[in-house]
C-alpha cells in the first residue's frame, strides 16, 4: 500500500486547532453558557467571538484526524491501525478519566450543590467516591462520574478510527479519482452539513454521549472520512481547492457568522418565524464546512515546508489538550479570591495554562510510562 506524500501544513493546522482549546475554554468560564464552573462576571459580552470559532472548531480537528488516520492505514495496514489508535487514545482515555478530569467534576460540584461533596467536603474524599463511581444531582441536573468531560474526543475517534480502517480494509478495490472543479469543494461538503443542521440537530441535540449523539456522529463522521477521502485519489483535489479558496471561503464565513449574530441579536428575546429558523439552522451548518476550507486553504500558506519546531509542537499538542481544561478549572478557582479584573484575570488563565501545561508535557515525555498515560510519543514515525 502507496503511504501519501507528507503534508507539513497537517502539523501546522493541528497545531492551530488544539491550541485554540485553551482561549476556547478559558472563555468558557465567562460566558452564560453551561460549564463546569463560571466565573463571577459571566456574561455575553465575548460570546459573540467565541462564535466565531464554535461551529467549527472540533469538526476541525476530526477532518485533521482523518487525513491522519489514513496515513496511519497506509503504512500500518489494519492491525497496526488497531493497536496504535488503542493506545494512542485508549490509555490517555482511562488515565484522564480517573486521574485528570477529576478536578473538573470536584469544583463543579464545590461550586454548584457543596452539600453533596461525601466525607469533609476535601478532594480526597470526593476522589475516591469518584472512583467508584455515581451520581451527583441538582434537581433533575446530574453528573455520572466517571466522567470523560473534554476527553469524549477520544472514544469518539477511537470509533471512527477503527470503522474507517476496517471499512477501507474490507473494500479491496481501487478508489477513483474525482476531479472537481474547485466551486464544487465550496458547496457540495458544506450541503450535508447543513441539512444535519436542520433535519437532526434539533431531535438529536449535542450530548458527547458516545451511545446517544446521533448529530454529532453524523457531522463528524462526514468530515472525519473526508479526510480519510482527502489521502486517496478520491478526494485529493480538496487541498488545492482549499488552497484556491482560502480568500473565497475566509470572507464567506466571516459573512455568514455576522449574518446569524444580527439574526440572534434581533431575536434574542421573540421566537423567530419558521422559515428565518430553517435559513439561519442552513447558514450555521454551511459555515461549518467553509471557516475549515479557509483554514485547510491558509494553512497550507502559513506551513508550506517541514519545520523542526513545527513537528515539535504537533509533537505536543495532544498531551496539552489531556491536559489543558483540568488546569484552566483548577486555575480559574485559585484565581478567584484575588478578584481581578475579569480580562485580566482571563489573560492570566491563558498564560498560565499553556506554560503549566508545556511544562508538564516536558517533564512527561521524559517518563515512558506516563508519556505513554498522556498521548506522548517519544519516538514519532514519518
Amino acid at each position: 500500500m502507496n503511504t501519501p506524500a507528507r503534508l507539513p501544513f497537517l502539523d501546522g493546522l493541528r497545531v492551530c486547532a488544539f491550541a485554540l482549546l485553551i482561549p476556547y475554554h478559558v472563555g468558557m468560564y465567562y460566558v452564560t453558557w453551561d460549564w463546569h464552573v463560571k466565573s463571577p462576571a459571566a456574561s455575553d459580552a465575548v460570546e459573540p467571538f467565541m462564535q466565531l470559532s464554535s461551529p467549527w472548531r472540533l469538526s476541525l480537528l476530526f477532518l485533521i484526524a482523518g487525513a491522519a488516520c489514513r496515513d496511519l492505514f497506509a503504512r500500518r495496514g489494519l492491525l497496526g491501525t488497531v493497536k496504535d489508535r488503542s493506545q494512542r487514545l485508549l490509555l490517555p482515555l482511562l488515565f484522564g478519566m480517573a486521574v485528570i478530569v477529576t478536578p473538573q467534576a470536584y469544583y463543579e460540584v464545590l461550586t454548584q450543590a457543596p452539600e453533596l461533596l461525601p466525607g469533609d467536603g476535601g478532594y480526597l474524599d470526593f476522589w475516591a467516591a469518584y472512583l467508584q463511581g455515581g451520581r451527583y444531582c441538582r434537581g433533575d441536573d446530574c453528573m455520572r462520574v466517571p466522567t470523560w468531560n473534554h476527553l469524549w474526543f477520544l472514544p469518539y475517534l477511537w470509533v471512527y478510527a477503527l470503522l474507517g480502517a476496517a471499512v477501507v480494509a474490507l473494500w479491496r478495490r481501487p478508489l477513483p479519482a474525482m476531479d472537481l472543479p474547485a466551486w464544487a469543494w465550496m458547496l457540495l461538503p458544506a450541503l450535508p452539513l447543513a441539512l444535519l443542521r436542520v433535519w437532526v440537530m434539533p431531535h438529536w441535540p449535542s450530548t458527547h454521549d458516545l451511545v446517544h449523539d446521533l448529530y454529532n456522529h453524523a457531522q463528524y463522521v462526514l468530515v472525519f472520512a473526508l479526510g480519510w477521502a482527502s489521502r486517496t485519489p478520491l478526494a485529493q483535489g480538496l487541498w488545492p481547492a482549499a488552497l484556491c479558496l482560502r480568500w473565497v471561503a475566509l470572507g464567506v464565513s466571516l459573512g455568514s457568522w455576522a449574518l446569524l449574530q444580527a439574526y440572534g441579536r434581533a431575536y434574542a428575546d421573540t421566537p423567530p418565524p419558521e422559515a428565518l429558523l430553517v435559513a439561519a439552522r442552513t447558514l450555521r451548518g454551511a459555515l461549518t464546512w467553509w471557516a475549515m476550507l479557509a483554514c485547510c486553504g491558509w494553512a497550507q500558506r502559513a506551513f508550506s515546508r517541514e519545520s523542526p519546531l513545527l513537528r515539535a509542537a504537533a509533537g505536543a499538542v495532544f498531551c496539552l489538550y489531556i491536559l489543558h481544561q483540568s488546569v484552566i478549572v483548577v486555575l480559574s478557582q485559585w484565581l478567584k479570591p484575588l478578584a481581578l479584573p475579569w480580562g485580566l484575570e482571563a489573560v492570566l488563565l491563558i498564560v498560565l495554562t499553556f506554560a503549566l501545561c508545556a511544562l508538564a508535557y516536558a517533564g512527561a515525555r521524559r517518563v515512558p510510562g506516563l508519556a505513554l498515560l498522556l498521548g506522548i510519543q517519544r519516538h514519532r514515525r514519518c
